[in-house]
């Protein structure tokens, strides 16, 4: 696993060597003429039918290494983000250089064709990516894509930083300005990652946290607290008269108190001052504070087109090693925010250090809904000016990176050596899942809408037993070792339980921020059968047309050679035995394994086939599908009908993954069977995906276990799919059977006076008089009868929890867009600020302020909309101990009998239940989940609660020679501006 990391990491660091060589040879030309292949251009054509400028052909060919998108394998293309000017000389001229990436790129593949995307970010804001592909705009029209937003690019480039943020809010920030301030500290956010912790305040004459539970510390700038913090943004209001002095003294007063706590990122610190002005250089809170070292850097964002107060807020972050920046628009923001990246990774390239960085687990966005999910990982490492003249400014040219696909690292274990129920996983220094069975990253499964906050799962959210945090502190801390605890494991869409014994084994990855965990549940995994056949007879088994592989368990590594990437496991393992593909590298062991369970499953084929041919035995066929499964992933799949015949179509298809192989789990019928007693058969109805949970076909599993004096191991699953209403006739025939002495029953299923169930170990009914009741919770249907088996301890309640729930919440919104997302509305704002700014001297400032509030002023009506929350919800399980029981219920004015017997030889029970009683009185009990309702304390105390988490290893946040004199301009008001816009003035004066 970790040669495979470190192949990775080489293939970056040969991109870092090559980009700064290329750089050092490279002298800037403002008058460089030179047409590249811009990614969105690209194979563009004018109405004449010549290619557009920047836009010339390019050969794109689909390419099933990158999900059959059209790809050019040989050359790199370039994507500039869409305020950018293409053409400006800093971009042609760092895409010119940078060209020499190609032959890295080609070169990296060839080394190790396992790579997906390979790329550099440019600090000027271009984007090369490898292989060249084209880019498609948005509804919109534009590509709103800058690589210097990425997280790969703000961690490779900086340290990890503590960051108070002020924002004044006083009277002369009314209107706009206040508009583009929390877009400033929105883009300020955006910047921010795991690995850093901010605040946020605004001050008047008075301070206001944003969030004023978290008053005098800082928070871990996850997406959840980033989140939180916008929301509260939009409380802010302008009045009052501004009072930097003492908004300066709390952010300095709180990034030395918290340093001092040990907590945070113990490396760079900042203040960002966001104001229309600043009376004074306050130079006295400077050298009582920050002076000498000025180890917290000052950012000053000026905000509105005046440059009265430019010089004092210019001073304060020249002599704070900070920058200056001035923001007049909201087309500004993004730009100017970006500004302090760069001086932040002034000490790191001062320093020449290559940190490698990994960041945590993200979707793949070139993937389409139909093609599935590819979760990814990117390995990053920053690019610095080689050139001794600039080696004191700390010139960082961009960042270069490689997406590795988190199934890469599952590849690396050998799934058939976990067990039935065991499984890897994979956490970040902070805790975070980067893989793991149980993280959800999408909801609402047929529309796979991600969700926000899919990639800071911590691990105690989904091995929530682990009250302590004992294995996720472990793992943390870097540490190798053992924990073992009782869990409860869901299964079937959460619908079911399995409570098991696990232990875990744990490690680091070296030359990663990761920690890897091993999950085997005790009974399974521990003991394993190994047997032994010839090539030939397992060949000619394998050859068998019903034999499929897990095709994403790792029996041969086809990623090596492009030429093997078409290759099915199977037919990778084929051509490996036969000796027609000497450069595959197969697991031995594993094959062996497979050879022998293809030889000893054969027989079956037999069996299954005389069955269809003896039509008596399936003469409706109500048996459409029998299967088998081994421990190695070898499937045996047998049709009794036509595949077009099939009333599940999806059973057992890719498409299915709850039931197939796959990297994470055994199938659920073969889960589920293991847990049975052995020789007994699980029976289920599958849960739908669809609001209404109804299906049409039952199925039928069983293990298969070597009995022998010793411990036993699961060698195998079988079972049957068949139709819903040919089982429940089945049942319905043999409920009128009567063995009394007079040969009628004093009691039947037809009578009118009970009504008959058929359910299952979780209390799930299969067979119900009422046919619409079929899947439905026997709870939901017999309450009274439910609450008193659980009384009489028949049936069990175990309380689950889901902190990855998506639940519904109201929110006001307004009729028309949010006015800093829409861009139409955003720039005609401006236009407005402008006129109302530029007239100010022709009129009264009650019409100054009628035209901000009619900006602002919105239709307020509630939309619902799906928020993450934190659920608890009950499953239920039988106890295996009762064979039957009687019981009788008093109601209010009856008293309402029933029977419960299981039927041998499988998990289901047998419920016959009086139906001249209702019960109404008793309510019905539901698995519907409960959201888990904060109140303010405690809300408070979950965002002050500091889990525990490493820091990465390096830090870069100070460096004596750096020259911090470039600090920013102050540019004053530009007449030329003024005179474009006179025209669209006019024009809107004269509407």
């Amino acid at each position: 696993m970790e040669e495979m990391f470190h192949k990775k990491s080489e293939a970056v660091r040969r991109l870092v060597e090559a980009a700064e060589e290329a750089h050092l040879k490279h002298e800037f030309d403002a008058d460089l003429q030179y047409e590249y292949f811009n990614a969105v251009l690209i194979n563009e054509r004018d109405k004449d039918g010549n290619f557009l400028e920047l836009g010339k052909e390019f050969i794109l060919a689909p390419n099933d290494h990158f999900n059959n998108l059209p790809v050019n394998i040989s050359l790199s293309d370039v994507q500039v983000p869409t305020n950018m000017y293409n053409k400006d000389p800093a971009i042609v001229n760092g895409v010119y250089w940078s060209e020499s990436l190609n032959k890295v790129f080609v070169d990296n593949f060839d080394r190790d064709p396992s790579l997906i995307w390979q790329y550099f970010g440019s600090a000027k804001g271009f984007f090369r990516q490898y292989p060249g592909i084209k880019w498609e705009p948005d509804e919109n029209g534009v590509i709103a894509f800058d690589c210097r937003n990425r997280k790969w690019y703000i961690q490779a480039a900086t340290s990890p930083k503590d960051v108070v943020i002020l924002v004044d809010v006083s009277g002369s920030m009314k209107g706009l300005r206040l508009t583009i301030a929390k877009q400033t500290v929105s883009s300020i956010l955006d910047t921010l990652g795991d690995d850093d912790f901010f605040n946020i305040i605004a001050y008047n004459e008075e301070l206001h946290y944003v969030e004023p539970c978290l008053n005098g510390t800082l928070v871990q700038a996850d997406r959840t607290n980033k989140e939180h913090f916008r929301e509260h943004l939009d409380k802010l209001f302008a009045k009052g008269i501004g009072m930097l002095d003492i908004a300066l003294n709390e952010a300095f007063n709180i990034l030395s108190d918290f340093n001092h706590t040990g907590q945070g990122s113990i490396c760079s610190q900042a203040i960002m001052l966001i104001t229309d002005g600043a009376v004074d250089t306050y130079d006295t809170i400077f050298a009582k504070y920050n002076w000498p070292d000025r180890k917290v850097r000052i950012f000053t964002y000026l905000i509105g087109r005046e440059a009265a107060f430019a010089d004092n807020l210019k001073w304060m972050a020249c002599a704070n090693k900070g920058f200056f920046t001035q923001i007049s628009t909201l087309a500004d923001v993004q730009e100017n925010v970006m500004e302090y990246l760069h001086v932040l990774s002034r000490p790191k390239v001062i320093d020449q250090e290559h940190d490698v960085v990994w960041t945590e687990a993200y979707i793949d966005s070139t993937l389409t809904d139909d093609q599935g999910l590819v979760l990814m990982t990117t390995v990053a490492m920053p690019v610095f000016s080689k050139q001794n003249e600039t080696r004191s400014k700390g010139i960082l040219l961009g960042v270069v990176g490689t997406d590795v696909p988190v199934k890469e690292l599952l590849k690396t274990i050998p799934k058939y050596k976990l067990g039935i129920h065991g499984y890897a996983f994979a956490i970040t220094n902070n805790g975070y899942i980067l893989t793991h069975p149980e993280l959800r990253p999408l909801y609402e499964e047929g529309k796979k809408r991600r969700k926000p906050n899919y990639s800071s799962v911590d691990l105690s959210e989904v091995e929530w037993e682990d009250r302590d945090d004992v294995l996720r502190n472990a793992m943390v801390n870097r540490k190798t070792g053992k924990f073992s605890m009782e869990v409860k494991k869901t299964v079937d869409k959460g619908k079911r339980v399995l409570v098991m014994t696990n232990d875990y084994y744990y490690t680091d990855i070296k030359g990663t921020p990761f920690s890897l965990g091993v999950a085997l549940s005790r009974g399974h995994g521990k003991y394993f059968f190994r047997g032994n056949v010839t090539i030939e007879e397992g060949l000619h088994d394998l050859e068998h047309p019903d034999v499929s592989l897990a095709d994403e368990w790792s029996y041969c590594n086809t990623d090596l050679h492009p030429e093997h990437r078409h290759l099915s496991q199977l037919e990778a393992i084929k051509l490996y035995l036969k000796g027609k593909e000497p450069l595959l590298q197969c697991d031995k062991e594993l094959i062996q394994e497979v050879l022998f369970d293809a030889v000893v499953s054969a027989p079956i084929e037999a069996y299954w086939t005389s069955l269809a041919l003896n039509k008596s035995e399936n003469s409706d066929k109500g048996v459409e599908v029998a299967f088998l499964g081994t421990r190695t992933g070898l499937s045996r799949i047998n049709l009794f009908v036509g595949a077009e015949q099939l009333t599940n179509q999806d059973f057992l298809k890719a498409g299915d993954k709850e039931n197939i192989f796959n990297a994470d789990h055994f199938p659920l019928w073969y889960r589920r069977a293991a847990e049975q007693i052995p020789g007994s058969f699980v029976y289920s109805i599958p849960f739908s995906t669809g609001p209404v949970n109804k299906s049409n076909v039952v199925t039928a599993s069983t293990s298969i276990q070597l009995l022998d004096e010793r411990k036993s191991p699961v060698v195998a699953a079988v079972g049957i799919q068949m139709k819903l209403e040919f089982f429940q006739r089945k049942f319905w025939t043999a409920s009128r059977q009567c063995a009394s002495l007079d040969g009628k029953c004093s009691i039947s299923c037809d009578d009118e006076t009970v009504n008959c169930y058929l359910i299952d170990n979780n209390g799930f009914i299969l067979v119900s008089e009422d046919y619409t009741q079929t899947g439905d919770f026997f709870g939901e249907i017999e309450g009274a009868v439910m609450n008193k088996l659980l009384t009489m301890g028949s049936f069990k309640r175990i309380t689950l929890y889901d902190y990855q729930a998506m639940c519904r919440a109201n929110k006001e919104s307004s009729d028309g867009a949010h006015g800093l997302l829409d861009p139409y509305n955003a720039f005609l704002s401006a236009v407005k600020w402008i006129m109302t700014e530029l007239v100010l001297f022709l009129v009264e400032f009650n019409l100054c302020s009628w035209w901000h509030s009619d900006m602002t002023a919105k239709a307020q009506k509630l939309k619902q909309t799906l928020e993450p929350c934190d659920t608890e919800y009950p499953a239920f399980v039988s106890e295996r101990t009762i064979k039957e029981t009687t019981g009788n219920i008093a109601c209010e004015d009856c008293s309402k009998s029933f029977v419960i017997q299981q039927i041998p030889s499988s998990n289901l029970f047998m419920v016959v239940v009086d139906s001249s009683c209702l019960c109404e009185s008793v309510a019905p009990i539901t698995m519907a989940p409960i959201e888990i309702r904060y109140n303010e304390s405690l809300k408070c105390e979950r965002l002050k609660a500091q889990k525990i988490r490493r820091r990465p290893e390096s830090c870069h946040g100070f460096h004596p020679e750096e020259n911090a004199r470039e600090c920013g301009a102050a540019p004053g008001l530009q007449a030329l501006t003024v005179l474009l816009l006179l025209p669209l003035l006019l024009m809107l004066f004269s509407r």
